[in-house]
């Protein structure tokens, strides 16, 4: 972030005392504390809608969460000569939450369903309603994507060690992802009528984005928020702690208990959880990281992913016996 861009907070009714950088932001010690001024790529519809949201999460009083400032003429962003957008956000001192802490992960669950509590949002005629989130589209499209990536590998005459590895899996888990998503689009077809229809999701719910300070947990970084079913949320911090982990039975045990407690999970949300776990996520990522970088010289960062991957298989898929088919 420039100069240039961190001329616009005069535009704010905040006394600067000092900015740093953060990753990615600009820290402001202000009058009115710890602030954060970030640029904002989705559009002025949607942070309309995001404000709103945020307004009530603090309204309501469930959990702490960031909250947008606004400038005096009432802008919820700012913009630099060249259309730039940059918004203006309240912040908390604090740690990202430990994935390594059982306890700790599991307030962070808690503090999820708390959240979730908060995210519904009936239609109002000042306020966009997002689209709905359809995760049988993106998979049919991961899918696509797979067989694109798979065709392409076959055709490479000269192949390095990776490729070989990336395409020696592929089988494997293209037969995962279409079972997935077939399981997925028969799940669509029965499920009853909505219960969910206008919450909303943090949409990058991990433990980055959870920060442990002295008065608790303070949720960060909402711009990715979407219209789908909240258990979205869940799937992303358990799928994220139980990589790092192993995929231990216990953890997933702990975390789907915890969440429970607060706001009940129905059958069909577990359904849902359960397919979400199951796609092959993990292995798209590596793929498209893979086919959209340069491939003149491969990290080997790559090799270790899928070698990770491919160790935790087998545990990944007890996990899912155990905690979820039995």
């Amino acid at each position: 972030m420039n100069d240039r861009a961190v001329a616009l907070l005069e535009q704010y009714d905040v006394e600067i005392l000092r900015t740093r950088k953060g990753r990615g932001v600009i820290l402001c010690d202000t009058d009115k504390g710890l602030l954060v001024f970030k640029e904002y790529e989705g559009n002025e519809a949607k942070l309309v809608l995001l404000g709103r949201l945020l307004s009530q999460i603090r309204e309501l009083g469930r959990v702490s969460a960031e909250e947008l400032i606004p400038t005096r003429d009432g802008a919820l962003c700012v913009r630099e000569n060249d259309g730039t957008a940059y918004i203006l956000k309240t912040c908390a001192e604090g740690r990202e939450c430990n994935i390594f802490d059982r306890g700790e992960c599991q307030e962070a669950v808690r503090t999820l369903a708390r959240l979730h509590q908060s995210m519904v949002l009936e239609p109002r005629e000042d306020c966009p309603v997002l689209p709905r989130f359809s995760p049988l589209q993106e998979y049919e499209k991961h899918n696509r994507e797979f067989i694109k990536v798979q065709r392409f590998l076959r055709k490479k005459s000269q192949k390095t060690a990776f490729e070989y590895s990336l395409l020696g899996c592929f089988d494997y888990f293209m037969e995962q992802a279409r079972e997935v998503t077939e399981g997925w689009r028969s799940y669509e077809e029965n499920m009853p009528g909505d219960q969910e229809e206008y919450a909303y999701c943090h949409g990058d719910y991990q433990y980055h984005n959870i920060l442990r300070g002295e008065q608790g947990m303070y949720i960060v970084n909402f711009e990715k928020c979407l219209r789908d079913r909240q258990i979205r949320d869940l799937y992303l911090l358990m799928r994220k702690l139980l990589e790092k982990t192993g995929w231990p039975v216990s953890l997933g045990k702990e975390l789907l208990a915890a969440y429970d407690r607060t706001q009940p999970i129905s059958a069909y949300a577990y359904i849902d959880l359960y397919y979400r776990l199951a796609y092959p996520e993990k292995f798209w990522k590596i793929v498209n990281f893979y086919y959209n970088s340069g491939k003149a010289w491969i990290p080997q960062r790559n090799q270790e992913k899928l070698d990770k991957l491919l160790a935790q298989e087998q545990d990944k898929k007890l996990f899912l016996e155990t905690v979820f088919r039995l």
